[in-house]
């Protein structure tokens, strides 16, 4: 790459010329010397290779940057691996296991998922009411993650059904009448939805109702093709991000279609030394190679680490230990930007790095809400190989169910086991303790005579979800506490 080859005959002229220190400044108090205008007598270069710490810190921050893209684009990749195409939808006819490899995914509802280019034009997406059965919840998003429409009974189809359309960027055509437009600030969308058995519902009446869906292009009206529908319940679907050099090929291909972002614009620039820049090849060099996937992995390391802290506001009861998912910005959404700053360092980590799909905005009482823990009841993060459990009490405040899964905190996916059970839920037959409560258990082994509440962890360090289907006030009101989890002796 040009720039890196400048930077390193520069670099090898300074050194041929023995500039190993920087050059001398007078003293600061010497009138005759300037204040300022270089380091100060005695500092010494700590860089030997410029071209290779230029691309490592401009990649390291761009990984923080790309996080909602690059956790975006791999909902394309996996679509691609099961045969998917634009407008072609995934839809389980049964909850997802292991194999559908996506940050802390549910496995108590079927997931319905989507995508489109809209450089080919407007996408028509056709959502059926919901029934006394089964209904839908989800989010429409653009390419930054960035949801552009809610479906569900505060979303913009208010659980009725309507016909929408996605439009691309500065879009001025017509709206046919009777159609939602849903404006896209992308080129590239896609959606994932849950189709939710009411308590009188299965899995298959759930199934049906996402079958009903149509999606197609505008341009194929008035005789668009049937929709084409893909069960992949017995496929692996990998969508989790890449942490190596093949995180920035994956941003090149985001770059290359989509249009700048203003606010984007720094990073863009910074992106332009790494070779990546819109209409052009990306053919890193062997140095820069080396730097972004060095910086993958440290960006990774980093977000780890600030996942096991706590920020000011996050715990939804302050006498336990449980996080609030849905932890948001100032505005009630999840992109952090304000009129002053873009917090890309908060969006990477909270909540990008381990979860997926949040609404544009947090209402007051969400229809579905999620709490989760890296800890125990005394603090300890959990530990790969220990037993742990959660006392469930009774009177759960939900008008549908709850549900508990349990993670892999390298990946924050479901945890591959023989078993391939990521989790339980009140839908479960479950053995329930005198007082109604119930125990769940989950490590390495099975409780004597409780294999049914008990939730592997295939020598895997956990990470605990507990998720609120149709909370009530109990719940928003906070006289609802769970229990902590308890470490198992």
């Amino acid at each position: 790459m040009k720039t890196n080859k400048l930077l390193t005959i520069a670099l090898a002229v300074i050194m041929v010329i023995g500039l190993t220190t920087v050059p001398s400044v007078q003293a600061q108090d010497n009138p005759t010397a300037p204040l300022g205008g270089a380091p100060a007598d005695g500092t010494v270069v700590s860089v030997d290779d410029f071209a290779y710490q230029l691309a490592y810190q401009r990649a390291f921050e761009v990984v923080l940057w790309s996080m909602p893209l690059i956790t975006n684009y791999g909902f394309h990749r996996g679509a691609k691996a099961v045969g998917a195409e634009d407008n072609t939808i995934l839809a389980y006819s049964g909850p997802a296991t292991p194999l559908f490899e996506a940050l802390t995914p549910n496995n108590a509802t079927p997931y319905i998922i989507s995508q489109a280019n809209l450089k080919k034009g407007p996408v028509v997406l056709k959502i059926p009411a919901a029934t006394d059965k089964a209904s839908l919840f989800g989010q429409i998003v653009d390419h930054q993650f960035f949801t552009i429409g809610d479906i569900g009974p505060i979303g913009v189809d208010k659980g009725k059904g309507a016909t929408l359309l996605i439009t691309p960027p500065n879009f001025k055509g017509a709206i046919p009448d009777g159609y939602i437009e849903v404006k896209s600030g992308s080129f590239r969308i896609d959606f994932v939805f849950r189709s939710i058995p009411t308590p009188d519902g299965t899995d298959k009446d759930a199934y049906e109702l996402a079958k009903k869906m149509q999606m197609y292009f505008l341009s194929e009206e008035p005789n668009p093709e049937p929709t084409k529908f893909i069960d992949p319940i017995g496929m692996r679907v990998p969508t989790l991000p890449r942490y190596d050099e093949r995180w920035f090929e994956d941003l090149y291909a985001i770059i290359n279609l989509e249009n700048p972002q203003p606010r984007d614009k720094v990073m863009l620039g910074m992106l332009k030394t790494l070779g990546i820049e819109k209409g052009k090849p990306f053919n890193p060099d062997e140095t820069t190679k080396k730097a972004m996937r060095q910086a993958a992995i440290d960006a990774y390391a980093y977000m780890q680490s600030e996942m096991a802290k706590v920020r000011d506001g996050e715990l939804w009861w302050d006498s336990r230990r449980w996080r609030n998912v849905f932890f948001h910005d100032a505005n009630k959404g999840f992109q952090w930007e304000t009129d002053a700053l873009l917090d890309y360092d908060t969006r990477a980590t909270r909540p990008w790095f381990s979860a997926t799909y949040f609404p544009s905005k947090v209402a007051d009482k969400p229809p579905t809400m999620y709490i989760a823990t890296l800890r125990d009841a005394k603090g300890d993060i959990l530990k790969a190989g220990e037993t742990y459990s959660l006392t469930v009490p009774k009177d759960v405040p939900i008008e549908q169910f709850w549900s508990l899964t349990i993670y892999d905190q390298a990946t924050w996916a479901f945890i591959y086991s023989p078993e391939m059970r990521p989790g339980l839920s009140s839908r479960d037959k479950l053995i329930k303790n005198d007082d109604g409560s119930v125990t769940l258990y989950f490590g390495p082994e099975a409780p004597n005579g409780l294999e049914s509440n008990w939730i592997p962890t295939a020598g895997k360090a956990p990470y605990a979800m507990f998720r609120f289907y149709g909370p009530t006030d109990a719940f928003y009101d906070k006289s609802f506490v769970l229990p902590d989890i308890e470490l198992v002796k």
